[in-house]
């Protein structure tokens, strides 16, 4: 079998997602320039939704806030937004930082930030949020990746 057929067929039955597969890379890439600094969500947040977490079920208390926390790529004009809420979420507030301490240096240009939204319940319920990376002029193009939780909330 060709090489390059071997290689389709291996990345086509990978079972990474692309975004799981493009959040695992980045703590690698960013141990070579340190360790990656933590997201910067606020303390009274204290449910923390990662990229791992992609197409799981959370469950919230009413009236809680909680994260979503997205590594993305602002530097390049991606911004992580929500295309989807169920009506029972609130957009709670936003934060963002470095994901590495080496972009606080003068200088420093480009890299991956990380991209913190967080939303509360606003009563029980239980519905999909949908997040898509994407640049917000480009109107005609697909999400460069998209990234799904459903929220249980009691």
């Amino acid at each position: 079998m060709n090489w390059r057929v071997s290689f389709l067929l291996a990345a086509l039955v990978s079972p990474c997602s692309p975004i799981a597969a493009t959040q695992a890379e980045e703590p690698q890439a960013a141990r070579q320039q340190g360790p990656m600094l933590a997201p910067p969500t606020p303390r009274e947040v204290n449910i923390h939704i990662t990229a791992l977490q992609n197409g799981q079920q959370i469950e919230v208390g009413v009236n809680q806030r909680f994260a979503i926390e997205l590594v993305g790529t602002a530097s390049a004009g991606y911004r992580w937004t929500p295309a989807q809420m169920p009506a029972f979420i609130v957009r709670a507030g936003e934060a963002g930082g470095p994901t590495i301490a080496a972009q606080n240096q003068p200088g420093y240009a480009g890299g991956n930030d990380w991209q913190v939204t967080m939303f509360a319940a606003t009563g029980p319920g239980a519905g999909e949020i949908v997040m898509e990376e994407e640049r917000p002029w480009e109107t005609n193009q697909p999400p460069a990746h998209v990234f799904r939780v459903t929220i249980v909330a009691r």
